[in-house]
């Protein structure tokens, strides 16, 4: 599996420091559950963990999960591990104050499968944090799948996240240095969104 092999290089693929767009709104974030998708190597749950969040990680990677774990561990916290599929994995029905969608690239059918499961999951009130690579990414090979179908336009997302207010959306270049597999400049959208 591409992402077991991955995750079984020395040290942490994308390091071991949260995404900067979500250190950025983590005082919006409420300190309550919150779930975390395509979670990898566990830098952003830990993150939230460490601020006082309730967080479940879900990955389709064991090895990527031992790793977060283990990240757990060493900053003394605890987080919940669910190993899934995340077209199969299901985060039920307004079950969750936050959702953390940060670099989860899926074909574009899948990531709009999961994007309306994620709306319905969160509680009323409860806000979604997202970034990803767009395709304009690709003309800089500094991070990323290598298919435009796996990354999405915020017109896409628009859509995908019908039923949620976007109070924060934008496309933008900027600096990404997460780890030796996202580092340079970089084309990303970023979405802070709230359900009514």
């Amino acid at each position: 599996m591409q992402w077991d092999e991955r995750y079984s290089e020395a040290g942490y693929a994308y390091g071991t420091e949260p995404n900067d767009f979500l250190r950025s709104v983590e005082d919006q974030i409420p300190r309550a559950r919150v779930l975390s998708v395509a979670e990898g190597e566990g830098r952003n749950a830990v993150y939230l963990a460490t601020r006082g969040c309730t967080v479940t990680a879900v990955d389709s990677s064991a090895v990527g999960l031992a790793k977060a774990e283990q990240l757990a561990a060493d900053q003394q916290v605890s987080i919940t591990l669910v190993e899934a599929d995340l077209n199969d994995f299901d985060p039920g029905d307004e079950k969750w104050d936050a959702v953390i969608s940060i670099f989860c690239h899926l074909p574009h059918k899948q990531r709009a499968g999961l994007y309306r499961k994620l709306v319905r999951a969160l509680k009323p009130g409860g806000v979604l944090v997202l970034e990803a690579y767009i395709p304009k990414q690709l003309q800089f090979a500094t991070g990323g799948p290598p298919s435009a179908d796996l990354m999405p336009t915020l017109a896409m997302l628009r859509d995908e996240l019908e039923g949620l207010s976007l109070e924060h959306a934008r496309e933008l270049e900027r600096e990404v240095i997460e780890g030796k597999h996202h580092f340079g400049h970089a084309a990303v959208v970023q979405v802070f969104a709230r359900k009514p």
